[in-house]
């Protein structure tokens, strides 16, 4: 085994990122109108894009199904295999087919295109082969070629596989902006995810509702135990009803470093911060991360629509 030192590696990382930066370089400059059509192409699609690959362009067209499906274009992933024993009855003729290879002569992708042709969907070649059989058979081509591979054997797909990789971001973000897919669109796909529970749900689906509470003359003492018991790092100051003020950690941390030992005779009245800031309930908690993250706050009071305090809001940047 050939030993080679650390200093040897980070040259050979920093080639290998020199290279591939080279070729992306290279792919945007030379982006034609055969991108335009392609976009244009999914754009119009009345069925869905289908991608298929076999390896790792596979491992990649399955990257840019669920990049293209998360970001409002139906995809499904197609193996080239599988079709041709059947899996061929998931398309439909108003489907559009993207097929990844980039010699553009892999036998199981290649095999495909006479029943394609038959059923009438239109193929979309990505390959690094521009007179390739599956080129010549397409009726569009993106260009994926690059002048070499990062693999010291110029041969595992390295370079041509992150430019094949950028190329389907590339068309993704595209047919975003052509669609106007809004936050909220993508909210609407993701509702299990951190964006989603963000843009779909609202202040009262997560707000605390045990509020920690203290009185203007409450002491120094118990505004620390009222906090404790809160364990949100925070005291709300009431008085007959009507939200005063709220005492955080950092409150009580610059009153000590202000008033030292005297700040043990203080109240919640000298230790709050007035007038904190609000949010109505029913606002949606990017909203309410928004507001929080303007203030550089981290809790927020939330209000119904009189103007009663009903909850505690935290957020965690």
């Amino acid at each position: 085994m050939k030993m080679v030192n650390t200093m040897e590696y980070l040259k050979i990382a920093r080639d290998t990122l020199a290279i591939e930066q080279q070729a992306l370089a290279k792919l945007a400059h030379n982006l034609d109108d055969a991108f335009q059509s392609v976009v244009e192409a999914i754009l119009n699609c009345n069925g869905r894009l289908a991608v298929g690959g076999i390896g790792k362009s596979g491992l990649i067209g399955k990257k840019m199904v669920a990049t293209f499906a998360s970001t409002g274009t139906p995809s499904f992933f197609l193996h080239p295999t599988e079709a041709f024993h059947g899996d061929l009855g998931m398309l439909k003729p108003i489907d559009i087919v993207m097929l990844i290879s980039y010699s553009g002569e892999t036998d199981d992708v290649n095999k495909l295109i006479p029943s394609l042709k038959n059923f009438g969907n239109k193929i979309i070649a990505v390959t690094g082969n521009k007179n390739s059989t599956l080129a010549r058979h397409a009726d569009h081509i993106l260009d994926i070629s690059v002048e070499r591979e990062a693999c010291p054997n110029n041969l595992a797909p390295t370079t041509s596989a992150l430019v094949t990789l950028a190329l389907g971001d590339a068309i993704a973000v595209a047919l975003i902006n052509a669609r106007d897919f809004q936050p909220a669109d993508f909210a609407k796909l993701h509702p299990g995810g951190s964006l989603g529970r963000r843009l779909l749900c609202r202040v009262k689906d997560e707000m605390q509702t045990r509020l920690p509470i203290a009185q203007l003359k409450t002491s120094f003492t118990d505004c620390l135990s009222i906090m404790n018991e809160g364990r949100m790092g925070v005291a709300l100051v009431m008085e007959n009803q009507q939200l005063k003020g709220i005492i955080t950690d950092g409150d009580i941390r610059r009153a000590l470093t202000a008033n030292g030992a005297e700040t043990l005779n203080k109240t919640a009245q000298n230790l709050m911060t007035s007038n904190p800031k609000t949010i109505n309930y029913n606002c949606y908690l990017a909203e309410a991360e928004t507001l929080m993250k303007e203030k550089k706050i981290h809790s927020l009071v939330a209000v119904d629509d009189e103007n009663n305090v009903v909850g505690l809001i935290e957020f965690s940047s």
